[in-house]
């Protein structure tokens, strides 16, 4: 039983946690006036360790799931 459910609320613990990480990253580039660029910018710099553990995740489910 414990293990089904952390293997449930995991993924979708770190899914919110990753959306309320975005939601800074709007929030640091709306109140610093960063405007369009700036809040590109901060989305690519600051996005991308979120953007290398998604590819990370994919790379192992692919790995694992490979017959």
């Amino acid at each position: 039983m414990q293990h089904a459910f952390d293997a449930w609320i995991t993924p979708v613990m770190i899914g919110g946690l990753m959306l309320f990480m975005g939601f800074i990253i709007w929030d640091l580039a709306r109140k610093s006036g960063a405007g369009r660029f700036g809040t590109i910018m901060l989305f690519v710099v600051l996005g991308g360790g979120m953007l290398a553990y998604l590819i990370k995740v994919v790379i192992t489910w692919s790995l694992e799931n490979t017959v």
